[in-house]
């Protein structure tokens, strides 16, 4: 017996098990992948993970002006 199926140059999740889907972008605020990239991501092809690898970085500014807490609810004029 071997363990090749554990030695496959796969391309790692990039989940950092903060899981919160964004209410309005509808991304995961840990890693980036929409709700659809995330459910597929264990029967993506490696070309497709790495097409969503190369996406991730460009959603980031998506998610950095979101505001929480009393700053999120009171209108800032």
């Amino acid at each position: 017996m071997t363990d090749d199926i554990w030695k496959r140059d796969e391309i790692e999740s990039p989940c950092v098990r903060v899981c919160i889907v964004h209410p309005v972008e509808k991304l995961c605020v840990g890693c980036l992948r929409t709700t659809d990239e995330i459910a597929r991501w264990s029967r993506m092809s490696p070309e497709d993970r790495r097409a969503v690898m190369a996406e991730l970085p460009a959603r980031a500014p998506r998610l950095a002006r979101r505001r929480g807490g009393r700053a999120g609810r009171v209108d800032p004029a």
